[in-house]
């Protein structure tokens, strides 16, 4: 019980602090903190993050930051393969999906990693790329047009498919992807990449529950534990360097996809 307690306040935390990364970690955690299986892992860790980004959506929907209208999109994109995500991982054998598990958490260190640029670098990437979907000077909401919806629809297709699959809330790509292709600014982004999150994992969690998925006391004390860390995560994030945190982040995937490379070899 304590283990999995102290495993969700971190999880949770990581994911208050990035608004990415807490099913990346939350998976690893519960296979080593609590010994279960990837395939069992991954429902129960959407369990946790979904919850906790609830807690962290509503806060950002009271604070007026977060893009309600996008994140339906992405959500109701995600929703459509999520389910085909949940089949493969009950179809894919073991090694692969830990495989395709670390593949994830690499790209996931080297995109925070890259977020971590100095802000000269990153305003003069800005300058070179041309953002499809566009902020309005007015109201500072997107600008909605066909382009705009397109592109939030196929984020929400790959991460939908990943957070059936794996269990990863689909964080890791709504953060980078927003960012890349729209004028948002961060904090905009993180909140509503949480309410995507909660959104995604809520429908995740329905058919994996109507599959036989339960939560266990163990299980049900992390998912808790993990609320209680995005509430202080959310606190702790304006007083903590953000390039600081991304870099730190990127090394803790790499050394977690280590660990789960490791894990998969010896078995």
């Amino acid at each position: 019980m304590l283990t999995g307690g102290l495993l969700g306040l971190l999880i949770g935390a990581v994911l208050g602090l990035t608004g990415a990364g807490g099913g990346i970690f939350a998976v690893p955690a519960l296979v080593f903190g609590l010994g279960m299986d990837l395939q069992s892992a991954a429902p129960l860790a959407l369990l946790a993050v979904g919850m906790a980004a609830g807690v962290g959506a509503v806060q950002g929907l009271r604070q007026g930051i977060v893009r309600y209208k996008a994140a339906m999109v992405l959500a109701a994109a995600g929703a459509l393969t999520a389910p085909l995500g949940i089949h493969l991982a009950h179809r894919l054998p073991a090694p692969w999906l830990n495989g395709l598990f670390v593949a994830v958490m690499l790209v996931a260190a080297y995109r925070m990693y890259q977020s971590s640029r100095s802000a000269a670098a990153d305003a003069q990437a800005a300058l070179l790329h041309t953002k499809v979907c566009k902020v309005s000077q007015d109201t500072g909401r997107l600008v909605w047009n066909l382009r705009t919806a397109a592109t939030l629809a196929a984020v929400g297709v790959v991460s939908g498919l990943f957070t059936g699959m794996l269990g990863v809330g689909g964080g890791f790509i709504i953060v980078p992807a927003l960012a890349y292709f729209s004028e948002l600014r961060m904090h905009s982004i993180v909140s509503t990449s949480l309410l995507v999150i909660a959104l995604l994992s809520g429908v995740t969690i329905s058919v994996a529950w109507s599959q036989g998925m339960s939560a266990s006391g163990p299980g049900a004390v992390f998912a808790l534990a993990a609320v209680a860390g995005m509430l202080a995560g959310r606190r702790l994030a304006p007083r903590l360097s953000a390039s600081v945190m991304q870099r730190l982040f990127a090394v803790a995937c790499v050394c977690v996809a280590a660990m789960m490379l490791l894990r998969s070899i010896g078995q």
